[in-house]
């Protein structure tokens, strides 16, 4: 059976076309974020003298993200994988995922690579919906996808990960490795500190995730370091419309959503009560 054309403008954008997000990758020039750590390995002094104007140039990050994604509404960040391809079961989950989810209304963010990047942006691009891809600066050469029809390029993780979160109304993430475990557990911890709430966490995958959740249980919970409440954060499933359908009941209360994440938060406050 033959695909359906994407009907998005970005279907006609070539990888060729992307900009200089990765010029210091070209040009072997070291990134933004590794200059802003450099004192910490060398020990050096001198960036007394760069450092404080380096904060203008996150402020204009910060700037230009909540400028662009102003009026953004209703959106849902996908993680996972750059490391998946077209073919792949995890990238065709993620386009249909993304597509569902599109379909249902709500805007698609991605971190504007390839992998499972490009396909969220992808499904969101076949339902019509807008695809923004928020790309970073990286020692090496990442373009931005073609599927996304708004992209922003960062050269600060910590300016793009505030992005991901504050216009967002949840998460749904595919596998993936570093960096998308970094998603993961940031999410949950903002949850469980009260930072960010109503905030659906969506695993996809069960098989890739039970490992994870297992250690969890087993060796986070048996040892104290969490609580049993914060177990039921994350909500796994391997159906794209189970995600649409549990995001959509979490946002409009038939999921207790809330009251998880308030016993989470109580747990943790007990726990850290009794240790005064």
């Amino acid at each position: 059976m033959t695909e359906e054309p994407v009907t998005n403008q970005a279907e006609s954008k070539q990888p060729t076309e992307q900009r200089p997000i990765n010029l210091a990758a070209r040009q072997r020039r070291r990134t933004q974020d590794e200059q802003l750590f450099e004192h910490l390995r060398e020990r050096d002094t001198s960036f007394l003298n760069t450092d404080p104007w380096r904060v203008l140039r996150i402020m204009g990050e910060f700037t230009t993200g909540f400028e662009s994604l102003a009026e953004t509404e209703e959106a849902i960040t996908i993680f996972g994988s750059a490391r998946v391809a077209p073919g792949d079961a995890e990238y065709e989950a993620c386009v249909e995922t993304a597509r569902v989810l599109g379909e249902a209304g709500f805007t698609i963010i991605t971190g504007g690579g390839p992998g499972i990047m490009e396909a969220g942006n992808k499904g969101g691009a076949k339902a019509g919906v807008p695809s923004i891809g928020l790309n970073i600066e990286l020692p090496f050469e990442q373009h931005v996808n073609r599927y996304a029809d708004l992209a922003l390029e960062f050269h600060y993780f910590f300016v793009r990960k505030t992005m991901f979160v504050k216009y967002a109304l949840g998460f749904v993430i595919f596998p993936g490795g570093f960096g998308t475990m970094d998603e993961l557990f940031e999410a949950l911890t903002l949850i469980q500190t009260g930072k960010i709430q109503n905030f659906p966490v969506v695993l996809f995958g069960s098989e890739y995730w039970s490992g994870l959740l297992s250690w969890m249980e087993n060796t986070m919970l048996a040892s104290g370091k969490i609580a049993r409440a914060d177990l039921n954060l994350p909500f796994v499933t391997d159906s794209p419309e189970e995600v649409r359908d549990y995001i959509i009941s979490c946002l409009e209360g038939e999921v207790p959503r809330e009251a998880q994440e308030e016993e989470a938060r109580g747990e943790t406050r007990a726990a850290l009560g009794r240790q005064r």
